[in-house]
């Protein structure tokens, strides 16, 4: 019976050896699986923590202008869209209107939806040393059908206008854009008559080099209640609760990006600011005109207060002037005046 006790004795080693290898493989994966997990959420810089200091009164003055723009789009137009389109070429012209005051020429790019003729609308400061870099800042200005989009999204309509006139007279470095587009809302979404793809797929055609795209999307909404801030699993175990900060988000690939500007805005702003770069199926990264630039390997990130995962009103009826925060909306745009300073090169012009 020698065979059969060598069988028995040689077992047990066998068994632990794969054991072994089985706990070295699981080690692996959860380092490799912590590593990615650190890579999508940690961010540079520190959140701002503590009161919120009194306006000074630049930022009074860009509070106004915001309430006035977003009131002229979700009140005095209103909902805006293919389904009410006289009210969407209005929102069209009075973007343009606001362009055209402060010395823009506007590129009115048209094209065609279900026999619309839709427009997206572009001004721009070329560069001065690196005219071949371009940075965009772009907005829709489209609201879903129902919903008059105060929040959605002439928040960021409204934010994208004051940035550009405060860079209206700015002699940038790189080439800065200015981008309002149309037909983000369903059901375009993630179409292509998603006013942004065809934008995007247009550089792309170009060989144009974007090193930076903003989308400034439902960004209006603040609260300090607990537990107002939502997440789709498992995100939120790392994020905070309270929804009452400003959110920067980017794909996998857009990762290096998400990191300079959460950078750069924690370094100009006392408010609180979050980021991160995930795999672009998690839901909501890819739920603004940013995901069209990522469709042509462009670096893009989203700027917003979360949009469904915080505001309560999205998509509604009810999503009107009355449910933003100005007062915060104004910190954020002063602070993205900054970012996009860095990015172009530029300072501001006069105000």
């Amino acid at each position: 019976m020698p065979a059969d006790r060598r069988n028995v004795s040689l077992a047990p080693p066998k068994r632990w050896r794969f054991l072994k290898l089985l706990a070295a493989l699981a080690a692996l994966i959860a380092i490799a699986g912590f590593a990615g997990w650190k890579l999508m959420i940690e961010m540079p810089g520190r959140s701002y923590h503590g009161p919120l200091q009194p306006l000074p009164p630049a930022e009074l003055s860009l509070r106004d202008e915001l309430r006035e723009d977003v009131e002229h789009l979700a009140v005095t137009i209103g909902e805006r869209n293919l389904e009410r389109y006289g009210a969407l070429c209005d929102a069209a012209k009075f973007v343009e209107s606001q362009f055209l005051a402060v010395g823009y020429e506007v590129d009115r790019q048209s094209y065609e939806a279900r026999e619309c003729e839709c427009f997206n609308l572009e001004v721009e400061i070329e560069g001065a040393k690196r005219p071949e870099e371009i940075v965009i800042v772009g907005a829709h200005y489209d609201s879903a059908v129902g919903a008059p989009g105060a929040n959605d999204n002439a928040s960021g309509t409204a934010a994208l206008l004051a940035l550009a006139r405060r860079f209206a007279k700015s002699q940038p470095e790189r080439t800065l854009r200015f981008v309002a587009f149309t037909n983000e809302e369903p059901p375009y979404f993630q179409r292509r008559e998603m006013g942004s793809w065809i934008y995007a797929n247009q550089c792309s055609q170009r060989n144009e080099k974007l090193v930076c795209v903003l989308s400034l999307e439902t960004m209006g909404y603040y609260t300090d209640e607990p537990d107002s801030q939502q997440y789709p699993p498992p995100f939120g175990a790392a994020y905070p609760s309270v929804g009452n900060f400003i959110a920067v988000i980017g794909d996998v690939g857009s990762r290096k990006l998400v990191h300079e500007v959460v950078a750069s805005f924690r370094r100009h702003a006392e408010f609180p600011s979050e980021g991160g770069a995930v795999p672009s199926a998690v839901p909501g990264a890819g739920w603004s005109d940013h995901w069209s630039f990522w469709q042509v390997g462009y670096p893009a990130v989203m700027i917003t207060d979360t949009a469904p995962f915080r505001y309560p009103y999205y998509h509604m009826p009810e999503d009107t002037p009355d449910k933003l925060d100005f007062d915060r909306m104004a910190r954020v745009v002063a602070a993205l005046e900054a970012v996009v300073g860095e990015f172009a090169g530029a300072k501001p012009g006069p105000k």
